[in-house]
């Protein structure tokens, strides 16, 4: 479901933007729940060793992939009182996986594999192939959705994205 930002410069303008929802800490209810239930104390973002939560609009944590990426430490679990992130041992963190987008060098002819280097768990492989660069391949069943790989492209042809 999109949702328009209607703020007062983009209302003064006639510029609705859309905007997707920030990525919220990892075991994050559903975001009308977390909005409803968080109380901006910023304990979450304290309590990350990585410090990628950052305070986003009106001051609600979200993830900031371009700092680094998450370990599932799940520590700003345990630090937030209000129950706007829970942990339960069998869900996933987050439905994230990273993409590999168009900006990407090694599509573009260009030998890169820095985001298949930083992964721990091999997600992305680069298959040789006859006659050019090797591409990214992105195996979305190995992907924790860590963002380890987002940062170091220096392309910044990678993102994380919500899987269905």
């Amino acid at each position: 479901m999109d949702a328009v930002s209607l703020t007062r410069r983009g209302f003064l303008r006639g510029r609705p933007s859309r905007v997707e929802p920030a990525q919220r800490p990892p075991w994050a209810l559903g975001e009308a729940a977390f909005l409803e239930r968080c109380t901006r104390c910023d304990a979450c973002l304290d309590a990350c060793p990585g410090s990628i939560l950052t305070r986003g609009d009106g001051g609600f944590p979200k993830v900031d992939f371009e700092r680094g990426e998450c370990v599932f430490c799940g520590d700003c679990v345990t630090q937030c009182k209000s129950g706007a992130l829970f942990r339960q041992e069998a869900a996933a963190p987050w439905a994230l996986r990273a993409a590999v987008g168009s900006a990407c060098l090694a599509l573009h002819g260009v030998e890169c594999r820095v985001c298949g280097e930083i992964c721990e768990l091999s997600a992305i492989r680069f298959r040789p192939r006859i006659g050019g660069v090797a591409l990214p391949e992105l195996d979305a069943v190995s992907c924790t959705g860590c963002g380890a790989c987002v940062a170091p492209c220096p392309a910044h042809a990678l993102t994380m994205e919500k899987m269905e």
